[in-house]
C-alpha cells in the first residue's frame, strides 16, 4: 500500500496487480437499441443539464469513471455507498463527486426502461457526454456492462489508485498493468484540462518543487497556505479551466502543471515528445483521448449473467 496520505487527483492502479487484459467481446454500441432505444438520448439530456448547472461537474464525471474502471473494472462499484468500500479510500474520500448526477440519469432511464440499463453503462456514457458538453471530443461508447454486487474494499482501492506524486516510470507501469499504453496515459491525463484540485494535493509542489514556474507557484500559494486550507480549490488549467482543450499540455511546457504527476509528463522523460505532439496538434490529442477512453471502458466489464442491473446506483437490489 502507498505510504503517502495525500489525496491523488485522478489516477489509478498498482504495480502489485498483474497485467489485466480487457474483455469487451460482449460489449456493443447497439446493446440497448431494441430494449431501451431512448436510453442514450435520455442520459445525454440529463448530463447536459447537470454540466450547464455546474461546469465543474464535467471533470468530476470523467474522474468518477476513471476511478471506477481502475478498481476491479468498469462495474459501477464506486457508486455503491458502502462504509468500508471505495468511497472511503484516501484518494476518494471527500474528493470524488457527481454521484447524484449519475443517479439522476439512472432514474430518468428507469422511468422509461425499468431494470434494463446498468449504472456502469450510464457512468461510461456520462463521461463521454460530459466531455462533449465542455467542448471535448465524442466517441462511440460500447455498452452491455453489468453492475457489481460489491464495492472494492478500501485497501484494494488505495493500492489501485496512485497518489499525486508517483514517478513517471511507476505511472507508466501502472497504466501498462491496465493494458493502457504510454500514449493512452498521456492522453487520459489531458482530461485535467478541466476541473479543480484541492490544496492538499499540490501544496508540496508549490512550496518545495524546483520544476515549477515561480510566478505560478506564488499565485497558487495565495489560496493554499503552508498549513490549513486543505480543501481550498485551484483550477488544474488556469488558462481555460472550463473548456476541454490542449492547454493542459502547454501548461506543462511552461512548468505550470498543478500536480507533480502532471509535470512529470514533461520533465525530460519519455513522454515529453507526446506532450509536444499534443501541443502542436489538438486534433491528435482529441482523437487519442477518445481512443484511450474506449480502451479504458473495456477494463474488466461484468457481462452476461455476472453482477446485476441495479435499480439505484448507490445500493444493491
Amino acid at each position: 500500500m502507498k505510504i503517502s496520505s495525500i489525496h491523488y487527483y485522478y489516477y489509478f492502479a498498482t504495480l502489485a496487480i498483474p497485467l489485466i487484459v480487457p474483455s469487451d467481446a460482449q460489449l456493443s454500441s447497439t446493446f440497448y437499441d431494441s430494449t431501451c432505444p431512448d436510453a442514450l438520448s435520455t442520459i445525454r439530456t440529463s448530463i447536459r443539464q447537470a454540466v450547464t448547472n455546474e461546469q465543474r461537474m464535467a471533470a468530476s464525471l470523467i474522474r468518477l469513471h476513471f476511478h471506477d474502471c481502475f478498481v476491479q473494472g468498469c462495474d459501477a462499484s464506486i457508486l455503491l455507498n458502502e462504509t468500508t468500500g471505495e468511497r472511503t479510500a484516501l484518494q476518494n474520500a471527500n474528493s470524488v463527486r457527481g454521484f447524484e448526477v449519475v443517479e439522476a440519469a439512472k432514474q430518468a432511464v428507469e422511468a422509461i426502461c425499468p431494470g434494463v440499463v446498468s449504472c456502469a453503462d450510464i457512468l461510461a456514457v456520462a463521461a463521454r457526454d460530459a466531455t462533449v458538453a465542455v467542448g471535448g471530443p465524442s466517441w462511440t461508447v460500447k455498452l452491455g456492462r453489468r453492475d457489481s454486487l460489491d464495492a472494492a474494499n478500501r485497501a484494494l482501492t488505495e493500492n489501485d489508485i496512485p497518489m499525486e506524486r508517483e514517478p513517471l516510470d511507476d505511472l507508466i507501469s501502472m497504466f501498462e498493468n491496465k493494458n493502457l499504453t504510454i500514449r493512452d496515459m498521456v492522453a487520459l491525463s489531458g482530461s485535467r484540462t478541466i476541473g479543480q484540485a484541492r490544496c492538499v494535493t499540490f501544496r508540496d509542489r508549490i512550496y518545495n518543487n524546483e520544476i515549477i514556474d515561480p510566478d505560478f507557484a506564488i499565485t497558487r500559494q495565495r489560496n493554499c497556505p503552508e498549513t490549513g486550507g486543505d480543501d481550498n480549490l485551484a483550477p488544474l488549467d488556469e488558462m481555460t479551466p472550463n473548456v476541454f482543450d490542449n492547454s493542459y499540455f502547454r501548461n506543462l511546457q511552461n512548468r505550470r502543471g498543478l500536480l507533480e504527476s502532471d509535470q512529470v509528463l514533461f520533465s525530460g522523460g519519455s513522454t515529453d515528445s507526446i506532450v509536444q505532439e499534443y501541443i502542436n496538434s489538438p486534433d491528435r490529442f482529441n482523437s487519442d483521448f477518445a481512443a484511450a477512453m474506449i480502451k479504458m471502458g473495456d477494463i474488466e466489464p461484468l457481462t452476461g449473467v455476472d453482477g446485476e442491473i441495479r435499480k439505484t446506483c448507490a445500493s444493491n437490489n
